[in-house]
């Protein structure tokens, strides 16, 4: 039985990795500074642990993992990268989570590794215009990532690639955009844009407003969970190719649009109130001509589809809060 290791196990994409690879036969063991919030863990074996600690680390690779996936990070939306009042913490502590998962993991002998990196560290310049964003994976230089977070996902996947060719790390890379789907974050400020949505769509009465951030015309597209594995594990599936490659979704969007898409499914009738937030980039966008030249294969499940479950999802969230408070 092949063993695998999934570092941030707690959170909403290593909380449905897990269970993907106890389907594919996979033991597993879970490492996170929490468990998921939403759902029992389907690993065999969690372990409560900060990566930021080395001795943690070591203490976790106590055999040559098959495969392992680094997903963990100080991450959020843009109500938290963007702010600019985490960058700090975003960039000490998931550097040195990577630093010590690729260095350690090399030395426990682990024979293949998989870095999540982030659309987020294309170039600025690359994403002004919201109807043409350029996002293929060799425009990632020049470097001009837009946040913090992204520099630090740029050096982590530098390093992972440097390990590869100074110490034969068979290292993997992909660069997620805007992974969404029910059990993920919906409040609290680190959510991202479509549970978000979702979520003030739910509480909104017929009739009412949901606020927006900016004038909505900002563009990204965004990836169901399902899709999302399913790229991963082929890229780890590979024999050759390692990345860096984009998984995400080509179905550009407005964050408008997105509203509108979110109260279709709710079958409300909302306006939209524009205010002022934190933004990123105007127009972000997966570029998937490398995924299917390597594998045939890019993602293909419906914006509208995915939103339909994570809306329903986040409903059933509001509905249990509310019934625990009356009672």
């Amino acid at each position: 039985m092949k063993k695998a290791l999934v570092c941030g196990a707690g959170g909403f994409i290593g909380g449905h990795l897990i269970k993907k690879l106890k389907r594919e036969g996979f033991w597993v063991r879970g490492v996170d500074l929490k468990h998921n919030e939403y759902s029992e863990t389907a690993a065999d074996e969690f372990i409560i642990g900060d990566l930021r600690e080395q001795k943690v680390c070591i203490d976790i690779l106590d055999c040559p993992f098959d495969e392992v996936y680094q997903l963990a990070a100080d991450m959020g939306g843009a109500g938290y990268i963007f702010s600019g009042e985490h960058d700090a913490d975003v960039m000490h502590n998931s550097a040195t989570i990577n630093l010590n998962m690729v260095h350690y993991g090399h030395k426990a002998g682990i024979k293949k590794i998989f870095y999540s990196s982030s659309a987020c560290i294309y170039p600025e310049h690359n994403q002004m215009d919201p109807d043409n964003p350029k996002c293929s994976e060799e425009s990632a230089y020049p470097a001009d990532p837009d946040s913090e977070y992204g520099w630090e996902k740029l050096f982590s996947e530098r390093m992972y690639l440097a390990y590869h060719r100074n110490h034969n790390l068979d290292v993997r890379i992909a660069r997620f955009h805007n992974i969404f789907g029910p059990e993920g974050t919906w409040t609290g400020g680190k959510e991202k844009a479509p549970a978000a949505i979702c979520r003030k769509v739910a509480q909104a009465q017929e009739g009412g407003e949901i606020e927006i951030w900016g004038d909505g015309k900002q563009t990204r597209s965004f990836l169901y969970i399902d899709e999302c594995l399913e790229g991963v594990r082929r890229l780890m599936d590979s024999t050759t190719f390692r990345g860096p490659v984009n998984i995400g979704s080509d179905e550009m969007v407005t964050i408008n649009k997105l509203a509108e898409i979110a109260m279709e499914v709710a079958d409300k009738k909302l306006s939209l109130n524009h205010i002022e937030g934190p933004l990123g980039v105007r127009g972000r966008n997966s570029d998937n001509a490398l995924i299917r030249k390597e594998f045939g294969w890019a993602p293909s499940i419906p914006l509208k589809d995915g939103i339909a479950k994570t809306y329903n999802w986040i409903s059933e969230q509001l509905k249990a809060a509310k019934n625990d408070s009356d009672s």
